[in-house]
């Protein structure tokens, strides 16, 4: 049987205007979320509490709606969320633009491009990625949650699976839905991915 080290629910923010409209946002000051966010972290909540599982440790990316969202959680836990190093991809000049324009504009090659003033997504996933194993290390035969944004998740996903850059955006992570990966030695196992409690 294989021992795993870490198992980690990733659960992203809930919506936010941007998110519902589809805008890109790498602000970690705002959005806060709007109601209809606030509403799926309640939900998240519940589905956490009927499943009655303890967690060791709850950490939350810098964005205002991941830590918002955090808080929410970790009430239900009597835990405080812990900041964590593991802020969205930089977008540079693509920041304010509706996804959909950016299709429009430049095709499915969009995905993978390197914005000015941007972060790569090579350079985003090694960041990601070196933040996750720091935090498998320190979190040895823990269960943990990370309240994060649906980027970083599509990045853990892609890592866990092996998935090729340009492939990695077509696992679709709502706002307000729960991701696991288990850590084993050397590999990892998704467990589910973009669950959405109703």
């Amino acid at each position: 049987m294989f021992k795993r080290i870490c198992k980690i629910t990733f659960i992203t923010h809930g919506a936010t205007v941007y998110s519902l409209d589809g805008i890109v946002n790498d602000n970690l000051k705002s959005p806060k979320l709007n109601d209809f966010g606030e509403e799926e972290i309640e939900r998240v909540c519940e589905y956490l509490l009927k499943r009655g599982v303890a967690y060791d440790k709850i950490y939350t990316s810098p964005n205002a709606c991941c830590t918002q969202s955090a808080n929410i959680i970790a009430k239900l836990f009597k835990q405080k969320a812990t900041p964590l190093d593991l802020k969205q991809r930089n977008h540079g000049i693509w920041h304010g633009s509706f996804y959909m324009d950016l299709f429009k504009e430049q095709g499915k090659n969009i995905l993978t491009q390197t914005p000015e003033n941007g972060e790569a997504l090579a350079d985003f996933n090694k960041r990601v990625a070196k933040t996750l194993a720091n935090v498998i290390k320190e979190n040895k035969g823990s269960r943990i949650i990370i309240v994060t944004t649906p980027e970083v998740v599509q990045s853990a996903i892609a890592s866990a699976l092996e998935l090729k850059p340009e492939n990695q955006y077509k696992t679709l992570i709502k706002t307000g839905s729960l991701t696991q990966i288990s850590y084993f030695e050397g590999w990892a196992s998704l467990i589910y991915s973009d669950y959405t409690p109703l």
